[in-house]
C-alpha cells in the first residue's frame, strides 16, 4: 500500500482522489469517462456577472448521513465529490437521504494572501432543500431554496491560520414536503425520477472590496433604442455610482453613469437585434465608483430583443419576437442526467443538448419544472434558443377543476407553503432577469400546487414586465396572463381556443423507443405510444408536425414537444437519456420543424 501511495503521489494523483470512483452500474454519458475530480466543472459558474477573483471550491468532500437532530458527527461516512448530489453516480456515494435524516457535508479550505485586503464571499449555485452552514464552528447562515444561489460575508468568521474549516447539514423532505421539487420522489417510477438532496451546483468564493455589486438588472427596449440597467450594492452611501460601458466586439459604442440607487438608460443606436437566427451579445462592464476609485468591476452581456403578442391580419393573436409574428416551437427540456441526476458531468455536456435542439430545427426550449445552473442559460443567450422558464412543481399533486374558467374557490395552501413559493419564484426571477434568452415565465404546470392564479400571474407581470407570463401550462384555466396553453397526448389537438391571447400546445407527442444498451432500466420502459425503429418514430412524429403545420396557420403561436431525452423510466426523448443515440432521423425532423418555425413568421 505504501508503495501505491508513493506512485500515486510521484505522478501527481492524490491518494484520496484516487480512491474516487463512480457509483452504482446505471448508464452513463460519455462525459462521465472525463471526469478530473481535482477540477470538478471548473468554468466560472455566473456568466451574466462575472468576477476575475474567486476560488472554485468543488471537489472531494467529507460527508455523512446521520437522523434528524443530531449534532455534528464526530466521524463522517467517506468522500463525496461536489457538486454531484448524494444519490448520484458521480457523487461516488449513491445513497438514498430520505425526510427522516439529515446529510452533513465538511471541508477545509485556505484563502489566498492575495485577497488579506479583501473581504470574502461564500457562494453556492444551489442546495436542495434547507442548509445551514458553518464556519469554523461558528453558525453563519441559512438558506431555503432547492433552484437558486445564496452568499454569504464570512470575512469576520476567517480565523488566522491558513486553514478554515467548513460544515453544511442539508435536509430535503421530497414529496413529504410543500416545497417545489420538480420531478423528484423518493419512490421513482413513470414520470417521476430519483429524488436529489444537497449541494447539485459549483461552490465558490469571491474576493470583493468593502463597496460591491451584488446584482444587476439589464431590460433592453428596442422600441426606444435603449437599455435599462439596475444594479444593487453592499457598503454603498448616496455618493456612490456606477459606470456602464457598451462593447461591440472590443468597440466602446455607449456608455452611462447613474447613482447606485438610480437605473442608467443608455442609448443602442442601430441596434443589432438578437433572435434565434442571430443571436447577437454586446458585452457590457459595470464599475462601481467610490470617491472617484473603482471598488468593484463586473463582466456582462445583453441582447436587444422584445417579446411581445399582436392580433395578425386574419384576427389571430400570435406571438411576437422583435415586433414580428414569430413561431415558437421546442422541446420540453427536464435537464436529467442518467449519472448527475440534476447535474451535467460537464459543461461540454451542458451545452451539447442546448446545440442538439438547434441542430433537430427548433428554436425554443421549455425549460420543465426545474431551473438550470446559471451556465445554461448563458450556453442559450450565446447559442440563441428561447426559454419558457416553469417554476418547480410543489405542494400538492394536480387539483383538477371541473371546468375551464373555473370561477369557484381554488387549492388553497398553508401559509408556509405560500410564503415559501413566493420567496422562492421571486430569487428564480432575480437569478434569470437580464437573460436575454429567457421570454416567459410559467408558475404553474398541470395544476400542480396551482394557487391563487390571478394574483400570482399578475405579481409576475408587474415584478417583470418585460417577458410574458403562461399562467398555467396545461393546467386550470384563467382569463388571465399572455396565453392560453393545452396539453394533449400524442398528437396535436387544439381543443380549446383564446381569441383574446395566443393560444398553445405547451406539450404534445411523447412518441417512446426503448433502445438496448441504452435503458435507465431493463423493464418499466414506457412512451405515450411506442415503436420499434427510428424510421417508424421518425414517421409518426412528422405525421404530427404536418397536423401541427395546419394548427399553426389556424390558432396556434407556440408548441412544445415531449422531449429532448429519455428520462429514468421514460423513453420518449429525441436522444438516449446517455445522450449516446439520436433516436430520430435527424434530417427529415429538422424539415418538419423548420417548417413549423416558419409557418407564421412575418
Amino acid at each position: 500500500m505504501k508503495r501505491l501511495i508513493i506512485v500515486l503521489i510521484c505522478i501527481g494523483i492524490s491518494p484520496v482522489f484516487a480512491q474516487w470512483k463512480p457509483a452504482g452500474e446505471k448508464i452513463k454519458t460519455a462525459w462521465a469517462e472525463k471526469i478530473d475530480v481535482q477540477n470538478v466543472l471548473p468554468e466560472y459558474p455566473r456568466p451574466i456577472m462575472e468576477r476575475t477573483e474567486w476560488q472554485n471550491l468543488n471537489g472531494l468532500w467529507d460527508y455523512a448521513i446521520r437522523k434528524m437532530g443530531m449534532a455534528e458527527p464526530t466521524q463522517f461516512d467517506g468522500s463525496i465529490l461536489v457538486p454531484f448530489a448524494v444519490e448520484t453516480s458521480l457523487s461516488g456515494v449513491q445513497k438514498t437521504v430520505g425526510q427522516e435524516n439529515e446529510l452533513w457535508y465538511k471541508r477545509t479550505f485556505t484563502v489566498s494572501p492575495k485577497w488579506k485586503n479583501k473581504k470574502v464571499l461564500l457562494n453556492f449555485g444551489a442546495v436542495d432543500w434547507k442548509s445551514e452552514i458553518w464556519l469554523n464552528d461558528i453558525k453563519i447562515g441559512s438558506h431555503k431554496g432547492g433552484y437558486t444561489p445564496f452568499s454569504f460575508d464570512i470575512t469576520s468568521f476567517l480565523n488566522k491560520t491558513t486553514e478554515q474549516r467548513l460544515v453544511l447539514r442539508v435536509w430535503d423532505p421530497t414529496e413529504a414536503g410543500f416545497q417545489p421539487r420538480g420531478k423528484q420522489t423518493s419512490k421513482p417510477s413513470g414520470i417521476f425520477y430519483t429524488a436529489v438532496t444537497g449541494i447539485w451546483q459549483t461552490v465558490w468564493l469571491e474576493a470583493v472590496s468593502e463597496k460591491y455589486i451584488t446584482a444587476i438588472k439589464s431590460v433592453p427596449n428596442i422600441d426606444k433604442s435603449q437599455l435599462n440597467i439596475r444594479i444593487s450594492t453592499e457598503g454603498s452611501t448616496k455618493a456612490d455610482y456606477f459606470e456602464a460601458k457598451v462593447f461591440d466586439g472590443t468597440k466602446v459604442i455607449a456608455s452611462a453613469k447613474a447613482s447606485v440607487f438610480e437605473a442608467a438608460d443608455i442609448s443602442v443606436t442601430d441596434a443589432k437585434l438578437w433572435s434565434p437566427e442571430s443571436p447577437f451579445l454586446y458585452d457590457l462592464q459595470i464599475s462601481l465608483i467610490s470617491n472617484g476609485i473603482v471598488t468593484d468591476q463586473i463582466k456582462s452581456y445583453f441582447a436587444m430583443r422584445k417579446i411581445s403578442t399582436k392580433r395578425d391580419d386574419n384576427g389571430i393573436v400570435r406571438l411576437q419576437l422583435n415586433n414580428k409574428d414569430y413561431f415558437q416551437f421546442g422541446p420540453l427540456d427536464q435537464g436529467w442526467w442518467p449519472d448527475g441526476l440534476y447535474t451535467a458531468p460537464s459543461d461540454e455536456a451542458l451545452k451539447y443538448d442546448i446545440q442538439k435542439t438547434k441542430d433537430f430545427g427548433f428554436n425554443m426550449i421549455r425549460k420543465h419544472v426545474k431551473v438550470e445552473p446559471a451556465r445554461w442559460y448563458s450556453h442559450c443567450d450565446r447559442l440563441g434558443i428561447l426559454v419558457w422558464q416553469d417554476m418547480p412543481s410543489g405542494d400538492r399533486s394536480p387539483q383538477w377543476q371541473s371546468q375551464q374558467y373555473f370561477n369557484g374557490n381554488e387549492f388553497v395552501r398553508s401559509e408556509e407553503s405560500e410564503t415559501n413559493y413566493r420567496n422562492e419564484w421571486k430569487e428564480i426571477i432575480n437569478l434569470l432577469y437580464s437573460n436575454p434568452s429567457i421570454i416567459c415565465w410559467v408558475p404553474f404546470n398541470e395544476s400542480w400546487g396551482q394557487f391563487k392564479t390571478k394574483e400570482i400571474v399578475e405579481w409576475t407581470k408587474s415584478y417583470d414586465p418585460s417577458r410574458l407570463v403562461n399562467p398555467a401550462s396545461g393546467g386550470n384555466h384563467y382569463p388571465v396572463g399572455d396565453m392560453l396553453d393545452l396539453h394533449n397526448y400524442p398528437s396535436p389537438k387544439m381543443y380549446l381556443y383564446d381569441g383574446q391571447r395566443p393560444t398553445v400546445l405547451g406539450e404534445y407527442g411523447g412518441i417512446g423507443l426503448a433502445v438496448d444498451g441504452h435503458l435507465w432500466s431493463t423493464d418499466k420502459n414506457w412512451g405515450y405510444i411506442q415503436f420499434k425503429d427510428s424510421k417508424a418514430v421518425t414517421d409518426e412524429y412528422v405525421k404530427y408536425g404536418e397536423l401541427l403545420l395546419k394548427m399553426a396557420k389556424t390558432g396556434f403561436s407556440a408548441a412544445v414537444y415531449t422531449q429532448t431525452t429519455d428520462v429514468e423510466g421514460e423513453v420518449n426523448g429525441l436522444m438516449t437519456y446517455d445522450r449516446k443515440v439520436i433516436k430520430i432521423e435527424e434530417n427529415r425532423v429538422n424539415e418538419i420543424n423548420q417548417k413549423i418555425c416558419k409557418s407564421v413568421n412575418q
